[in-house]
């Protein structure tokens, strides 16, 4: 069922034919990377599809892709899953022209999301799969894929609107604009505003600074699965101070006043309300006395029909899940986690559709697994366990009980898609993906197939489109190193990294790469530069692509080392939590420790 080969030694095998790495002849005459050459188009790593979603019924898989002609604008591409037909569903300059300004809400909602290229970089697809939302250059367009891809243009106003999505029903499409919540419904044509006042420091349905950079939330309204309701919060800034933010670009740098929360300062004040769209009635959620809370997950259940909302205490060493009756607005709490440390806010509610069961993400063991509860908080079972890391769940199939999570249950330097039970107790899961590298998946509606994108330190990111058990059904972007890839001409003089272990002073094992340029052996040593992050989250080691900046300092003379110190990623949450009021402690020692095996490996200058 799955390739016995390795992905990695593929990739290997795959450089060797391509470029020769051992062949001296061909290095010499290879071109060397330049500064400029790394940020030029294309990119050195060569296309990669982005925002990979399925539609609705499955039958396409739909991404963000560059223009030829200019690899910072995207438009939106469409993948056949049947047949493999690929065609651009809608070109980004035939919405709006070139050069469109967008607002300075938006740029900063860009940032936080990480968003730097231009043209379509967001889209909405409905619930049955008729017709997907386009947000662009600050307007709305509704492009309808069953009738002849006709598009239809919602918005057209100087103002920007912003976080525009069709609702869960498919009868109204909903945006934010000045501040407020707008909803237009797509039978009559009627236009509405579901909220009013927003101004100045209040705003309604936006998410405001701490949850969008922290907890990666960048919406602040929900629709229910029935469009009925809308949730959606009320944000004061009022209380929080504002200061001075230097804002550095390539060109210039700015000075820009900024509300901007800082510790044992006040935060905005968040009050989250439900709107019955039936008779435009409005209540406050029971969201409980302490205002030093953030809110930093909201989501709808189908079966039971509430609404869940997370709680989380400033301290982030206590979060609830409360369930909320959208009628009333009465909370019930029905799940509590603690920590002596903090706790890491996840994806991982995930509601069945069939019954008022969820599967719930949860460190208390020490690793992050799934655990199985009742509706009414009871717990169920604990799905997975062991010294390793769930990171998402990314599919279920309730009828057989299955649940489909990416982890690193074989090595922390690699990321699968894996498969168990969450019925049955003693079921062993399942890797699906072949070891070698990392992969990101991305499971459709049916849990029946998956995109998956998978890299390793030979081969730049590559993506395809499987069946559950594994099984290629095709490529999306196969992305193959051969004589046409932007990095074919550099390919001779590329270095694969070397990846070991050490020990901090304790005994933890860390883990460390090293990229060692051919020409630096123990009679010709050179220097080496340590490229550091401390932490938290961030891992640095993995067996994927890194690029081609690496490869920079190496064909300049440099051997190129990093290391995982305690406080990093996947390694469970002891592991991470030792930077909990020690940082700039443990993770330098663990970052000297490293400094002192660089010096002593054999090719390396120490002075």
């Amino acid at each position: 069922m799955f390739e016995k080969q390795s992905v990695f030694t593929l990739s290997l095998a795959l450089i060797g034919t391509v470029g020769g790495l051992g062949a001296a002849a061909s290095t010499k005459e290879a071109p060397r990377l330049t500064v400029e050459r790394l940020y030029e188009d294309p990119a050195l790593s060569g296309p990669t599809p982005r925002k990979l979603e399925f539609s609705p019924d499955g039958s396409l898989v739909t991404f963000l892709k560059p223009k030829e002609e200019d690899f910072e604008v995207l438009d939106l591409w469409a993948h056949d899953t049947r047949t493999g037909e690929e065609w651009r569903l809608v070109d980004s300059t035939a919405l709006v022209p070139e050069g469109t300004e967008i607002s300075e809400e938006e740029k900063a909602r860009r940032e936080r999301m990480r968003i730097r290229e231009k043209g379509i970089v967001d889209y909405d697809w409905d619930s049955r799969g008729r017709a997907v939302l386009v947000p662009l250059a600050g307007d709305v367009f509704f492009v309808d894929v069953e009738d002849d891809l006709e598009i239809r243009r919602i918005t057209d106003t100087e103002t920007h609107e912003t976080d525009a999505r069709i609702s869960p029903g498919g009868r109204y499409v909903s945006y934010v604009r000045d501040q407020d919540v707008f909803a237009f419904d797509l039978e009559s044509g009627e236009k509405r505003a579901l909220t009013t006042g927003g101004e100045g420091t209040v705003s309604h349905g936006v998410a405001e600074f701490v949850v969008q950079e922290e907890f990666n939330r960048y919406t602040g309204y929900w629709w229910s699965p029935d469009d009925r309701f809308l949730a959606y919060f009320r944000v004061d800034e009022s209380p929080v101070e504002v200061i001075e933010r230097v804002d550095i670009a390539a060109d210039e740098v700015a000075v820009v006043p900024q509300r901007y929360p800082r510790t044992g300062r006040p935060n905005a004040v968040s009050e989250l309300f439900v709107l019955d769209l039936e008779n435009d009635e409005r209540v406050p959620v029971e969201l409980g006395d302490d205002p030093e809370v953030y809110f930093p997950r909201v989501d709808w259940v189908e079966a039971s029909e509430s609404l869940v909302v997370q709680r989380l205490n400033r301290d982030q060493t206590r979060l609830d899940l409360l369930a909320v009756d959208p009628e009333t607005g009465e909370s019930e709490r029905i799940l509590r986690e603690t920590a002596e440390t903090w706790i890491n806010v996840t994806d991982g509610f995930t509601p069945f559709e069939t019954s008022d069961e969820f599967l719930w993400l949860s460190e208390r063991d020490g690793f992050r697994h799934v655990y199985l509860y009742r509706g009414d908080g009871e717990l169920q079972r604990q799905v997975t366990s062991g010294p390793w890391v769930v990171e998402e769940i990314v599919g279920v199939d309730e009828d057989d009980g299955l649940v489909y999570f990416t982890g690193t249950a074989d090595t922390p330097l690699e990321s699968h898609l894996y498969v168990v039970s969450f019925r049955r107790d003693g079921v062993e899961r399942e890797r699906i993906t072949p070891l070698g590298g990392v992969w990101s998946v991305s499971m459709g509606p049916d849990a029946r197939r998956y995109v998956g994108t998978y890299s390793d330190p030979a081969q730049p990111p590559r993506v395809g489109l499987y069946h559950a058990d594994g099984e290629r059904i095709g490529w999306i972007e196969e992305n193959r190193l051969d004589s046409d890839h932007p990095y074919a001409p550099y390919l001779p003089r590329h270095v694969v990294p070397e990846l070991g272990t050490t020990e901090a002073a304790d005994g933890t094992t860390l883990y460390y790469e090293v990229l060692r340029p051919p020409h630096c052996t123990e009679e010709t040593p050179c220097p080496a530069i340590q490229k550091v992050y401390g932490g938290p989250h961030g891992q640095t080691v993995t067996r994927s692509w890194t690029g081609a900046t690496d490869q920079l300092f190496v064909q300049e003379g440099f051997v190129l080392f990093r290391i995982d110190n305690r406080g990093s990623w996947n390694r469970g949450h002891a592991f991470e939590a030792e930077l909990h009021g020690s940082m700039g402690q443990v993770e330098v020692r663990d970052q000297l420790v490293g400094r002192e095996h660089l010096a002593d490996l054999s090719f390396v200058d120490a002075e």
